[in-house]
C-alpha cells in the first residue's frame, strides 16, 4: 500500500487530501482538509499558515509521497503567483522529509480519473467519490481536486502501485492504453 498526500495549491483555499492506495488500485480516504487564509492577512502570514497546516498533516499521516497540481499559466497573474508560492512551500516541506514529489497538470489528473483530460470539475468529483466509496461528493472543489491529485499520483506511481488490469475501471484502462500508445511519454495537458 502507498499513502499519498495530494495538494491543490492556493493562497486563499488550499486543498489537501490524503489517500491510501493498494496494489490493486483500491483507494481509501485518510483525511481531506481545505486550508483557508483571508485576503487581508499579510502574504508571509498566509504562507506560514498554509505551510504550518501542511507540515502538521505530513507529520501526522507520514505519506510515502506528495503530489501537487502543477502550476499552469492563467490570465490572473496574482492567482498564479499565490499558487506558485504555496507549491514552493509544499515542495520545501516534502524535501525536508525526503519525500518524492510528483507534479501533475489538471488535464493529467482529469484523464487519470475520468479517462478524459477536459472533464468538468463535477465529473472529477463524481469519480473521486466513486473511487473512494464516499456517499457524497467531496466539497468544496479544492478538497475534491486534492484527492484527485493524490489518486492520480498513486495510480501513476511507477512500481509503487503496480497496475492489476482486471481490477481497473474502464477509465483507468483507457488511461493505461493511452500511456502505452504514446510510448510512456507524459500526455500533453
Amino acid at each position: 500500500m502507498v499513502r499519498v498526500l495530494g495538494i491543490d495549491p492556493g493562497l486563499t483555499r488550499c486543498g489537501v487530501g490524503i489517500v491510501d492506495v493498494t496494489a490493486t488500485r483500491k483507494a481509501t480516504l485518510v483525511e481531506v482538509v481545505v486550508i483557508r487564509t483571508p485576503h487581508e492577512m499579510p502574504l508571509e502570514q498566509r504562507l506560514m499558515t498554509v505551510g504550518d497546516e501542511i507540515e502538521r498533516l505530513l507529520d501526522e499521516h507520514r505519506p510515502d509521497s506528495v503530489a501537487i497540481e502543477r502550476v499552469f499559466a492563467q490570465h490572473n497573474l496574482r492567482t498564479v503567483m499565490g499558487t506558485a508560492q504555496i507549491s514552493g512551500v509544499a515542495l520545501h516541506l516534502a524535501a525536508k522529509r525526503g519525500l518524492a514529489v510528483g507534479l501533475h497538470t489538471p488535464s493529467e489528473v482529469k484523464a487519470a480519473l475520468t479517462g478524459y483530460g477536459s472533464a468538468e470539475k463535477k465529473q472529477v468529483a463524481t469519480m473521486v467519490a466513486r473511487v473512494l466509496g464516499l456517499a457524497e461528493l467531496p466539497k468544496p472543489a479544492d478538497a475534491s481536486d486534492a484527492l484527485a491529485i493524490a489518486i492520480c499520483h498513486a495510480w501513476r506511481a511507477g512500481g509503487a502501485v503496480a497496475p492489476v488490469v482486471g481490477a481497473l475501471t474502464p477509465a483507468q484502462r483507457a488511461w493505461l492504453a493511452a500511456e502505452k500508445s504514446v510510448g510512456n511519454r507524459r500526455l500533453a495537458p
